[in-house]
């Protein structure tokens, strides 16, 4: 089995299937959660891209989470609609290696919107899965060098 048919294979534990896109590039893309109440939509989004170099033996990573809302806001501009809650990010940043974990839990109009992701995970397995069919990993900060 190729690193390419391996990766989307334990991509199925993920909470998105990699596909690839180009040849020999990998892309995932999950809706991490999303809060819809009233006239407002916010979402949570997480985003891994990679390129597999057979020839040199590299895989080239990269990924992003983002927060996209849309809609009617009143009050804070941080806050999209009204209600209580929490959101708490924990991460270390080691080189260009980003770990921790992303939670939110906040009542708004009598529905609970939570939610717990390890976006650190991902990586971490396609890393381990490179390694051992011998090849070596890199992190890239910027998506178009995939």
């Amino acid at each position: 089995m190729s690193l390419k048919e391996k990766l989307v294979e334990i991509s199925k534990e993920f909470p998105e299937k990699f596909k690839e896109v180009k040849e020999n590039v990998l892309m995932l893309e999950a809706k991490i959660a999303e809060r819809k109440v009233f006239l407002s939509k916010k979402s949570l989004i997480y985003k891994a891209k990679l390129k597999i170099d057979d020839e040199n033996k590299i895989v080239k990573f990269f990924e992003e989470l983002k927060e996209v809302g849309m809609g009617i806001s009143s009050g804070d501009s941080m806050d999209i609609s009204p209600g209580f809650g929490f959101k708490a990010e924990k991460y270390k940043v080691i080189g260009k290696e980003r770990e921790g974990t992303i939670e939110e839990a906040s009542k708004l109009f009598g529905k609970d919107y939570k939610y717990l992701f390890d976006y650190s995970m991902i990586r971490k397995k396609v890393e381990e899965e490179a390694q051992k069919a011998g090849y070596s990993f890199s992190i890239t900060l910027m998506e178009k060098t995939i």
